[in-house]
């Protein structure tokens, strides 16, 4: 019948999708889109008793997974890969109620996820927002004059989740005074000194620090006197 062997499969039933046209031995309906092979004989779905089975095709291995368990029959259709010389899974016959019980139980998994990301989202929000107020604290025992404002807003930035930046870094995390005082450097040379500036009319990173050097000093010197100043 021009039909390869079917792959041995030590359960469940089979179903072919043919790659020729093929009709059914039984009532001679064709050319099938699906067909059982009995005892080497082509039948359709319907004298296979199969007819009422709807296809859900391979790609969602949960819906496939549940759907089988939701259905008290169910078969695996495949096709020949003649290239490959090997039956491949194309998906699976299964009861109709079943799949859409399969599809509820999926939805409501996916429901549940989106809220279990929605808490993780609001904890790590409330966490994010600890550390930076921590992170700006320690600014301004470091830096007394620095503004406020200013050290929530070194804080913030140095502080984002995924960034990179010397917050997120374990000694950031920290709060290891190295790290706090590289966020507020790194603050005052783009906010305070012509930094940028002089990077996008072409000087290089080294150059452009060592000139705004005495500037980014001064601040830094100017934030901590305040409290100096305010102790004495």
């Amino acid at each position: 019948m021009g039909i390869p062997s079917t792959p041995h499969l030590t359960r469940g039933l089979v179903v072919i999708q043919p790659l020729k046209h093929q009709r059914c031995s039984a009532c001679r309906r064709g050319p099938l889109s699906l067909l059982v092979l009995e005892n080497g004989a082509p039948r359709c779905l319907s004298c296979a008793d199969l007819g009422h089975l709807v296809l859900l095709p391979r790609g969602d291995t949960a819906l496939t997974r549940r759907s089988r368990e939701e259905s008290v029959l169910s078969a695996v259709v495949v096709r020949f890969n003649r290239r490959k010389g090997r039956y491949e899974r194309q998906g699976v016959l299964v009861e109709e109620a079943a799949l859409v019980r399969a599809e509820e139980r999926c939805l409501a998994d996916a429901e549940a996820r989106r809220r279990r990301r929605a808490r993780d989202a609001r904890r790590r929000g409330v966490e994010d927002e600890r550390f930076a107020a921590s992170f700006a604290a320690e600014i301004l025992r470091l830096f007394p004059g620095c503004p406020a404002e200013r050290a929530r807003a070194i804080a913030a930035h140095a502080s984002v989740r995924g960034s990179g930046r010397v917050g997120r870094s374990a000694a950031g995390r920290a709060l290891s005074e190295g790290a706090v005082i590289s966020a507020v450097v790194a603050g005052v040379r783009h906010v305070d000194t012509p930094y940028d500036q002089l990077l996008m009319s072409g000087v290089s990173r080294y150059e452009a620090r060592r000139r705004i050097a005495p500037a980014v000093e001064g601040v830094l010197r100017e934030w901590q006197g305040a409290g100096e100043e305010d102790a004495g």
